[in-house]
């Protein structure tokens, strides 16, 4: 196994067990993140993202396949089940990750799910009839965005 391979493997467990630490340790200082929800996360953003995420998914349940890297650059096809707070609707997501290594470490890190098929599990019938849209994305996005504020300065 390829050590970035092994660098994957061991940041999906770390998350199926909500190990937001080793999560975070796997990342370059001034690594950068973005998702369809989070688009442009960097530095210490990230690892305190993926940190509420753990806190506040009680009930996450993660795995992860398809694992390759080589010195530059990997990928890696994961899922989440997990209970959305603000509705409290079940997700099953399907995701699938890029990554680019500087150094041992993961440097850029992009995950890409369909947000409409995201939005119909997560939102209900407002996600069904609207998660295609642009607004309801921007939505999304700017109420995961001040979440994030508000977790990041509750935990300075």
């Amino acid at each position: 196994m390829h050590a970035n391979e092994a660098l994957i493997d061991k940041f999906y467990s770390a998350f199926a067990q909500r190990d937001h630490q080793t999560m975070a340790a796997c990342y370059s200082p001034g690594a950068t993140f973005g998702d369809p929800v989070f688009p442009d996360l960097s530095g210490p953003e990230v690892g305190a993202m993926w940190r509420m995420l753990c806190e506040r998914g009680t009930d996450l349940e993660v795995s992860h396949r398809n694992v390759r890297a080589d010195d530059g650059r990997g990928s890696a096809d994961w899922e989440a089940t997990y209970t959305f707070t603000a509705t409290g609707r079940k997700v099953h997501n399907r995701i699938h990750a890029e990554f680019v290594f500087s150094d041992g470490k993961i440097a850029e890190h992009r995950d890409h799910f369909e947000f409409h098929r995201w939005s119909r599990m997560a939102l209900g019938p407002i996600g069904v009839v609207l998660g295609w849209t642009p607004f309801v994305r921007k939505r999304v996005r700017e109420k995961a965005d001040r979440q994030l504020r508000k977790f990041m300065e509750s935990n300075r």
